[in-house]
């Protein structure tokens, strides 16, 4: 199956860790294109509650990166997300209701993915980056656990 989306190396923030998970939501929104393809709407089910899973995790993993690094736009940061989220459970709630969302949900999590990353996500890479390479070995175990 052809992919919906497919990484570009524009899209790195250039702290390797969030780019793997960055690369992770792409890989599940081509997962919910192959869902969409094959009309598995129990597999659309499956990766939309992964996908929501997923960047919450992702999500609260780059929060307290911010809130460790003293970003300063941290809260604005999250009350993004948080927004996000809230627009992500609403599409789920309407295809748990039998309406078919795929499409609009997959070319919405392309654009807002794309331009979050380019714009508010490499704003705080800098200050992030500087304060992971104080940390760097302790952060590198920690993240290899919880981020395969």
């Amino acid at each position: 199956t052809m992919n919906f989306w497919s990484w570009d190396p524009s899209l790195s923030v250039g702290i390797e860790i969030i780019d793997r998970q960055h690369q992770r939501i792409v890989d599940y929104i081509n997962d919910l294109h192959s869902a969409h393809l094959e009309k598995d709407q129990d597999k659309v089910s499956a990766v939309l509650a992964g996908l929501r899973d997923y960047t919450l995790t992702h999500f609260t993993f780059e929060e307290d990166l911010m809130e460790s690094s003293g970003y300063p736009l941290s809260e604005t940061h999250k009350m993004v997300h948080n927004s996000f989220v809230a627009h992500l459970d609403k599409l789920v709630e309407q295809h748990e209701n039998g309406k078919d969302v795929s499409r609009k949900l997959m070319s919405m999590l392309q654009v807002w993915l794309t331009n979050h990353i380019k714009n508010d996500d490499k704003d705080y890479s800098s200050i992030v980056k500087e304060m992971l390479s104080q940390h760097e070995g302790w952060f590198k175990r920690t993240a290899n656990r919880l981020f395969r």
